[in-house]
């Protein structure tokens, strides 16, 4: 902050009349230039977790301040932080005022498109006070009566300054996963779930081996770390924007079940032919965030992608703290240098009104949504909502309220420590949307450069897979993973009943364990015979009291382990598409399998492992290195070779920590 801004605080010290613990700071922020209260201003005191919320009148107080120098930082969405150094003692009450300078100009600078200077203040005063109009989202983290005795101070989580280990006062959140179990087929025939194209699970999980800890199990999603990882699949030749793969092949890891491997190839897109984009960048600049693992990773993460952006684009930041704000109109993605500028400018500190920021991302979506374009919030965070709509049910229903407008989200998570993981894949899934975690830069490049076409590009939306398995060849089923993507049969045939997205030229990749009955074991080990037993009540024990559940008898002659169905909607359509494909049983050892099926296996059983799931069977690290090796196949991006790298180094951890 200039010297000029300097001059205008005040700063006064008065001990206290009665006896107290720590030192008190307080005072009230205005603008500088009309004098006017700021409310909702952050006040924070770096490298502590003292901190507070300004008052309707600007004013803040915040009490049992440890004697020591701080540097007090105080900071209001659109106007110049405003730093200075003050020194506390025991008992003593220091008064500082700190008017702010507003930022407009300089913003100004940044963001003038080919309309009027005047038009965009106008346009960033009004979304500016219509987010302060919306603030009862922000004060609702405070008591009724929180502002009766002085202004509400707003306790910043322990590490939200971003002082110590990283991993020290460790709040991260994980929803519980409980696995899916093997089901009968007679009287279970239908599995049916929602794809997940999410790739979360897989980064965070490395992070926690590059710090040389063991995930928590609910942090290890299998369906993320398979599809984390392109196929080899071929590219779509019929009416659909994607292709059905369907393979079988031995267990690796149980001897007793077969593997049953479902792959979508979603059709790609010439990046000459990409419908132009209207994209919102949805920034956290919390205190939680001021760490070069969070927002100075994310400032490089966004810089890649505006890198890919052209004329026909156009970019908005949206940030929230203590309240939300606009910071960058929406502005044509050819002017890089301006859109650089508004990111590097961007600093942390203060609560979280992640709602808040949600509602005014979308708004300006909204305004300058693009028909036949792709339209996207793209949120990064770590998660920590701590100010507003922050429970998951509301944020929840404000996300599925705002998904009708037509514009989808992708969620980044970033950092460590109070990272709420369950929080921002609840987002995702119920927003049209995905979902990545970003740990480093390579991660970064590998979202917004070599898969931001799958990243940001949709092309078909509520896609949902159900499949019927044959009773007579399967005994039982269990899909390994998406547990939190289960749905109801009934749910199928249900247009209005949310499911994934598929981004263009994404894979999604899915996989059964499955018990062979006797025929179906006869028939996999290549001797085929013609007919087996009929369904008589000694041969089916689930035989219901009160109604007929039958096997058909054509069913015994046919060859047909499974049928697969599928329903998806073009994006923006209500009425879905139903796609139909059945699965023939055949004879084929694991060493006859492609390298797309062992590959998957690899990063399943790797999975298992992590979790010590009660399926893994035979399933340990030197199994899944050496599946890798052998299916590594081109690996043109090095993933791959990174997995096994990966693999190894959850080795060391195994030892170290026996």
């Amino acid at each position: 902050m200039g010297a000029a801004a300097l001059a205008f605080c005040r700063v006064e010290r008065t001990p206290e009349v009665f006896a107290q613990q720590g030192a008190v700071l307080m005072g009230t922020v205005t603008e500088a230039a009309s004098g006017e209260p700021l409310p909702f201003a952050t006040v924070v005191l770096q490298n502590s977790a003292y901190g507070a919320n300004t008052d309707f009148d600007g004013k803040y107080r915040i009490e049992g301040i440890k004697p020591g120098r701080y540097t007090v930082q105080v900071q209001y969405v659109g106007y110049t932080p405003f730093r200075k150094e003050v020194d506390f003692a025991e008992g003593e009450t220091v008064k500082l005022d700190a008017p702010l300078k507003s930022a407009e100009m300089l913003l100004d600078a940044v963001i003038m498109e080919a309309e009027s200077a005047p038009r965009a203040r106008r346009e960033h005063k009004a979304v500016r006070s219509q987010s302060l109009s919306k603030l009862g989202a922000v004060s609702a983290g405070a008591p009724a009566d929180a502002y009766a005795n002085g202004p509400y101070v707003q306790p910043l989580p322990p590490g939200a300054a971003g002082q110590g280990d990283p991993l020290d006062h460790n709040t991260e959140d994980y929803d519980r996963i409980f696995e899916n179990p093997f089901r009968k087929v007679v009287g279970n025939p239908l599995s049916t779930f929602s794809i997940d194209v999410d790739a979360a699970s897989y980064a965070n999980v490395r992070r926690f081996v590059d710090y040389g800890q063991a995930p928590p199990a609910d942090a290890v999603r299998i369906e993320e770390l398979v599809n984390y990882f392109d196929y080899a699949y071929p590219q779509p030749t019929e009416d659909h924007p994607f292709a059905l793969i369907t393979e079988m092949s031995d267990n690796p890891w149980n001897d007793s079940t077969k593997l049953v491997h479902i792959g979508l190839q979603g059709q790609s897109v010439d990046l000459e032919d990409l419908a132009p984009s209207n994209l919102v960048f949805l920034l956290d600049v919390s205190g939680s965030m001021n760490q070069p693992s969070k927002l100075g990773l994310v400032k490089s993460s966004l810089g890649k992608l505006v890198d890919q952006l052209g004329a026909q684009d156009r970019v908005a930041i949206v940030v929230y703290a203590g309240a939300a704000g606009l910071v960058l109109p929406s502005t044509p993605g050819n002017r890089k240098e301006d859109i650089r500028r508004a990111i590097d400018n961007l600093q942390a500190g203060g609560s979280t009104a992640g709602g808040a920021g949600i509602r005014l991302a979308y708004d300006v979506a909204e305004r300058h949504l693009i028909k036949e374009g792709n339209n996207r919030v793209i949120l990064c965070t770590d998660g920590d909502f701590n100010v507003g709509a922050s429970s998951d049910a509301e944020m929840i229903r404000l996300i599925e309220e705002k998904r009708k407008s037509g514009v989808y989200i992708t969620v980044c998570g970033f950092g460590m420590g109070n990272y709420k993981d369950n929080k921002m894949e609840k987002i995702a899934d119920h927003g049209n949307g995905n979902y990545f975690y970003i740990d480093q830069e390579k991660e970064a490049h590998k979202v917004f450069v070599t898969d931001m076409r799958a990243t940001l590009f949709t092309i078909a939306q509520d896609v949902k897979l159900q499949v019927e398995f044959n009773p007579t060849l399967v005994a039982s089923y269990r899909l390994i993973g998406y547990e939190n993507r289960m749905l109801d049969k009934e749910d199928f045939d249900d247009d209005q009943k949310d499911a994934g997205e598929l981004g263009a030229g994404h894979t999604v990749t899915a996989l059964y364990e499955v018990h062979l009955t006797e025929l179906g074991q006869a028939r996999a080990s290549g001797e085929n015979p013609k007919k087996g037993r009929r369904n008589t009540e000694e041969n089916n024990p689930d035989k219901l009291r009160y109604q007929e559940n039958q096997i058909r008898n054509e069913a015994y002659a046919s060859d047909e382990l499974m049928h697969l169905k599928l329903r998806y909607k073009a994006p923006g359509g209500s009425q879905s598409k139903l796609v139909q494909q059945p699965l023939v049983l055949e004879h084929r050892p694991l060493a006859a399998s492609s390298d797309n099926f062992r590959w998957s296996a690899a990063v399943a059983a790797y999975g298992l492992v992590l979790r010590d799931s009660r399926y893994r069977g035979d399933a340990d690290l030197k199994l899944v290195e050496g599946l890798a090796r052998g299916a590594k196949g081109a690996d043109l991006n090095g993933y791959r070779g990174d997995f096994i790298d990966l693999v190894r180094a959850t080795g060391k951890i195994a030892l170290t920590q026996k």
